[in-house]
């Protein structure tokens, strides 16, 4: 069994893995919350179902839709870290303005972890992937929806490309190497 993180619960630390469809966001945050023995959200329970149905269509969302879902979110986030300290969700958080959102959201420092791939992995994902509702024809509508984090957000930017025991390793180094009191609008944007 791998040592426990040094994030104990009374760290108070949100850990948001982000990134467009298909990049392996439920994943990575599910073996990240089990090792770090966190709970684990996912992001795409808590669209309504007009949000759901409209992606099951082949239609993209817009920022209408996705503010209430945003903090509802946000709030669930937050709710755990003050009930349990430490939580990982799974979120696209694809522009500046939702992770802004969500951080204002949740009220604690939160971590963003990106996951990055090329377009022939996504779309190679999304095309075998059986039982969800976000159609590969939306992955164009998400690229052009991401903004790139700037290097004065908490994010690091994993290749999703590697394998997610890997992927999970790196983000509790860099989870592990974060100092809990800087404020949360610090910067530790990395790459690996």
């Amino acid at each position: 069994m791998p040592p426990p993180s040094r994030l104990a619960p009374s760290a108070g630390l949100a850990i948001i893995v982000m990134g467009v469809s298909g990049s392996g966001k439920s994943t990575l945050g599910a073996l990240l919350a089990d090792k770090l023995d966190s709970p684990f959200l996912e992001g795409d329970d808590f669209h309504d179902a007009r949000a759901v149905a409209k992606m099951s269509a082949g239609r993209p969302l817009d920022d209408d839709d996705r503010w209430p879902w945003l903090d509802r979110l946000g709030r669930a986030v937050g709710e755990t870290v003050a009930a349990r300290g430490q939580v990982v969700a799974a979120c696209s958080a694809l522009r500046r303005s939702y992770r802004e959102r969500l951080r204002d959201a949740i009220g604690a420092p939160t971590r963003f972890v990106l996951l990055d791939a090329s377009y022939d992995e996504l779309l190679r994902r999304l095309t075998r992937r059986a039982g969800h509702y976000m159609p590969a024809s939306l992955l164009d509508s998400q690229l052009a929806t991401l903004e790139r984090p700037g290097a004065d957000e908490a994010v690091f930017t994993l290749d999703a490309a590697a394998p997610p025991e890997q992927l999970c390793d790196l983000a509790q180094t860099w989870l592990d190497g974060a100092r809990h009191d800087v404020p949360r609008w610090a910067g530790d944007s990395a790459r690996a």
